[in-house]
């Protein structure tokens, strides 16, 4: 997935996690017409062609969000279409009302940029996703991502509706196995810390990651400078927050120093590792 597009040539960074075929997507929040939170677990059963763009007020948004509301239900009645844009959720749906769009669901990722953050598509200068078209399967499965390199170009559109052709024929993919679960769960009283094997384990595929006394994660981000070093923790901080899983955030000018461990095991979880893979790939 590349980490940098253009916007009229001039390059753009993205910032978020990394998204892989054939593995579980993660989970986002955002807000619809009505300041209602929807998540991508509300489309459970279904197949999912989620569009990101811009902004609806530029004419390359505009027909992006036409095209996939014309065509992409006539695939399958199974299919449910999620258009998404950092748009403020009041000028969406005014511009559902105006132009008779009824079979897209058009959300904003205004709040905390939750969907640019866990789907690595949030432009950091503009602080706007980016041009994207992924298709998750029944089981949330990702199955294709195309993410247009030019902001101001569309998507290629026959690519996209031939690949969501093959994931309506072939619904059920075997995904790929992986470690630790994309998401992390609660945590209650008495919960059993990992075992010391267990955390040598894993750690040994966590790089940069220190462990402190067999009970903590610690890892130190350097950055260029104060700025910058506030930008990730807030990226953390918004991630944590929706994880329920607080890691300890000290910010010394361009250094951020991040600590996990988990209080109700009295020590490392499989929750810590998760968090810590999410936090590396936002960190790229």
């Amino acid at each position: 997935m590349p980490k940098i597009i253009n916007f009229k040539g001039k390059p753009l960074t993205l910032v978020g996690r990394v998204l892989k075929i054939g593995v579980e997507a993660p989970d986002f929040k955002v807000t619809d017409g009505n300041l209602k939170e929807v998540r991508l677990s509300d489309f459970q059963g279904k197949i999912k062609v989620i569009n990101s763009f811009p902004s609806l007020d530029t004419p390359v948004c505009e027909a992006q969000v036409k095209e996939f509301n014309q065509r992409a239900t006539q695939v399958s009645k199974e299919i449910a279409i999620i258009g998404i844009s950092k748009d403020l959720p009041f000028a969406q749906k005014r511009f559902c009302q105006d132009f008779d769009i009824n079979n897209t669901l058009i959300l904003s990722d205004y709040k905390t940029s939750s969907f640019g953050i866990n789907y690595g598509l949030l432009v950091k200068e503009l602080n706007l996703l980016a041009r994207a078209v992924i298709i998750l399967d029944k089981h949330d499965i990702i199955r294709y991502i195309q993410i247009v390199e030019e902001l101001t170009s569309p998507p290629d559109y026959q690519e996209a509706f031939s690949q969501l052709e093959t994931v309506v024929r072939k619904p059920d993919l075997i995904s790929k196995k992986e470690e630790l679960p994309s998401q992390c769960k609660p945590c209650e009283e008495g919960t059993p810390p990992l075992s010391k094997d267990k955390i040598e384990k894993l750690l040994a595929k966590y790089r940069g990651w220190e462990l402190i006394e067999d009970r903590r994660l610690v890892k130190e981000f350097k950055f260029k400078d104060f700025i910058e070093a506030k930008y990730f923790l807030d990226l953390v901080s918004n991630i944590a927050e929706e994880q329920g899983h607080h890691p300890n955030l000290t910010l010394i000018y361009n250094k951020l120093k991040i600590t996990l461990t988990t209080h109700a095991a009295g020590g490392l979880t499989e929750n810590d590792f998760i968090m810590a893979r999410i936090i590396d790939e936002i960190g790229g």
